[in-house]
């Protein structure tokens, strides 16, 4: 690896009319005060970060559940999948990963299976961290069916600054483990929604990198992973 690829990632095109425009305030800002432009320098490459879309090498194990999102684990609680996902009103582990305006906000399938629903709702733009914005937010759900049967949820939640849920893939459609699938901008949170039985294999306040980081393992039914901080 380069040391150039640490920190020019490649930009999902989704940023490029975002960063053009930050681009063309900050010749603006130079125009009026110098030491503005600079500030509109700095906001124009976070801007491109924002968007980035890094290459990931994503485990192709069978039974691995990878996390759909970069962020920070937020919630492992038990909790009911959204209603308009058609699974029922039984309780199942849910996993939220939340995602600040730093991290990569490129969603990615965590499962590869059969997409069997999509389904939008609109709704508040609370802040993502809190518990009930799973329930109060603009959110767009997907449900996967892996092999087996089973049923994976995904949710992307907007945030207190995210105006826009995109997903690009419809019902019926094949998903690969780790494939891109919606991004959110500008923060915001997914939760997953684990087949009864699963255990999470993560915890609360664990990083995780999308299409990386091992989630669950379907077929293993332990309890969640204990954690310490340092």
């Amino acid at each position: 690896m380069k040391m150039t690829d640490t920190f020019i990632k490649p930009m999902h095109p989704e940023g490029r009319r975002f960063v053009a425009i930050f681009a063309a305030i900050t010749l603006v800002l130079f125009l009026i005060w110098d030491p503005l432009g600079w500030l509109g320098v700095g906001a124009t490459v976070w801007c491109y970060y924002f968007f980035r879309d890094p290459v990931r090498t994503i485990p192709t194990n069978e039974g691995l559940v990878v996390s759909p999102a970069d962020g920070i684990v937020s919630l492992v609680e038990p909790a009911v999948p959204p209603a308009e996902l058609g699974l029922g009103p039984e309780a199942l582990t849910r996993v939220s990963v939340f995602m600040d305006v730093f991290n990569c906000h490129v969603n990615r399938a965590p499962v590869e299976g059969t997409v069997t629903a999509v389904a939008y709702r609109p709704g508040k733009f609370l802040n993502a961290s809190l518990d009930k914005a799973s329930d109060d937010n603009e959110r767009n759900s997907l449900a996967i069916r892996v092999a087996d049967g089973r049923q994976i949820a995904v949710v992307q939640i907007a945030g207190l600054v995210a105006r826009r849920i995109m997903c690009w893939t419809d019902k019926g459609a094949q998903l690969r483990t780790g494939e891109r699938f919606g991004l959110i901008r500008f923060g915001s949170r997914l939760d997953m929604y684990l087949p009864d039985g699963v255990a999470p294999l993560v915890a609360v306040g664990q990083t995780m990198v999308a299409g990386e980081t091992v989630l669950a393992e379907l077929g293993r039914e332990t309890g969640p992973r204990p954690a310490r901080t340092e």
